[in-house]
């Protein structure tokens, strides 16, 4: 092995499995990002999914790594290795009907390896996103005791997971796969009362904040099926499971008085916990089903179609803190089916083309989420359920003689709506999928 390419594996191994690593933490504020664990992208944290709308169920090829469903691990080529990080740019528009907050940011997106194991079994492992939370809001009223009082909600954190997956050839058409997946991650949340007067006889500024610490395992369950339609066509079925479960996470709180002189806080008087209590309690956090189902055509490797579906009863994982220690008072989030349709259309190049141009694949899709979020502002209210819709495209440039890949791509999601809050974000992508020839022995005579 040439020494590049050991210190590539070396790197790529090492940050896949340090936990002290995490991916996918925007700078910028999002709003919706404020309920339960934080806001989720996926699948639309990589190049090769949001260039085909969100379609990653039926997908599988021999250069590609699709974490969405560990049966397509399958695919990977013998005697290879497969390396695959990406890197997102991002520019979001925040509004509502009177205002509009524009910001971007970039960030690592993600990381994931892959190379067999025998014929039949290939094996993966990687580092992804899994939720964000980053927001802040200001919200000012005049009292005529307290005079100006100002409340700022803010948090940052969220959750990345690292994950171990196989996948195995049940014969020559049908795939199974699992991963483990490992999801770590530290949340802060915090309510501040700033009293604007000078005046503290009768109110001193004070700050309720949470710390939420998740470790905990997931398992996710794939399956691919490929029928040969004639010599031309092969339709290919996809099917995946998150099994449910509920976890137990450690939250810390602190509610605390304190006084501002030249930008630096002093600490009053400690109000939660009282002298005696811990500070350190166990919430729930429960996850539920989601079942995913692909379908795709493909033709000779020229072009592909997909269809995908989705369903969870409700979007993300359900956060329920202990109530007797709830400085925040009741949450505004609410359970509702979570749907997700997705449609996309990959042309694929032609690998024996005499022209660079011939062989560059072009990607495209659409797709729309029901209920990604459901909010409910009072219990004589219906629950409004936030929908997210999206497209993408990406372009596939092969290098080194089509085995590795530089994948471009552009998306555009929206979710939410103006009489409310309405998120726009334009994501560009970039990804190296690096599929090189390892583990052979080179012979000369």
């Amino acid at each position: 092995m040439k020494n590049r390419h050991t210190l590539i594996i070396a790197l790529a191994l090492a940050a896949s499995l340090c936990p002290g690593v995490t991916l996918g933490q925007n700078g910028f504020n999002i709003p919706f990002s404020q309920y339960g664990i934080g806001l989720s992208d996926h699948p639309n944290n990589m190049p090769s999914a949001f260039g085909m709308g969100g379609t990653v169920y039926s997908r599988s090829a021999r250069n590609m790594i699709n974490p969405f469903n560990p049966a397509s691990y399958s695919a990977i080529e013998m005697e290879s290795f497969v390396l695959d990080i990406g890197v997102n740019l991002q520019s979001c528009v925040l509004r509502n009907d009177k205002d509009r907050l524009t910001d971007a940011d970039g960030n690592l997106a993600y990381l994931t390896v892959a190379f067999p194991i025998t014929s039949w079994w290939k094996m993966s492992a990687g580092l992804l996103p899994y939720s964000t939370v980053n927001y802040e809001s200001v919200q000012t009223v005049e009292s005529d005791v307290l005079g100006n009082v100002k409340t700022i909600y803010a948090g940052n954190g969220g959750v990345s997971q690292i994950y171990w997956g196989n996948g195995f050839n049940i014969g020559e058409r049908l795939a199974l796969g699992f991963n483990l997946n490992y999801l770590y991650g530290n949340i802060t949340r915090a309510i501040t009362y700033d009293f604007l007067g000078n005046d503290t006889t009768y109110a001193v500024n004070s700050r309720n904040q949470k710390n939420t610490f998740v470790n905990n395992l997931l398992i996710d369950l794939g399956l691919q099926y490929s029928q040969p339609l004639g010599s031309r066509y092969t339709l290919r079925f996809g099917a995946t499971c998150r099994l449910p479960r509920t976890m137990k996470v450690e939250d810390q709180s602190l509610s605390y008085t304190f006084c501002t002189r030249s930008s630096t806080e002093y600490m009053f008087d400690t109000v939660f916990p009282s002298p005696g209590q811990s500070d350190t309690y166990k919430s729930t956090l429960r996850q539920p089903i989601a079942v995913g189902l692909g379908v795709a055509l493909e033709r000779n490797e020229r072009w592909e179609v997909d269809i995908d579906g989705y369903y969870s009863p409700y979007s993300g994982m359900e956060y329920e803190e202990d109530p007797r220690y709830n400085l925040f008072g009741s949450s505004a989030l609410r359970t509702a089916p979570n749907w997700r349709l997705a449609l996309g259309g990959e042309w694929k190049g032609n690998p024996g083309s005499s022209s660079y141009w011939g062989r560059i694949g072009i990607t495209a899709g659409v797709y729309h989420n029901r209920a990604k979020l459901s909010l409910q502002t009072s219990e004589a209210t219906a629950p409004t359920a936030i929908n997210e819709t999206g497209f993408g495209m990406a372009f596939k440039l092969p290098m080194r003689k089509g085995r590795s890949v530089l994948t471009l791509g552009v998306g555009y999601s929206s979710i939410g709506t103006t009489d409310l809050l309405r998120r726009d974000v334009v994501t560009f992508g970039i990804a190296i999928g690096s599929c090189e020839r390892w583990f052979v022995k080179r012979k000369y005579n």
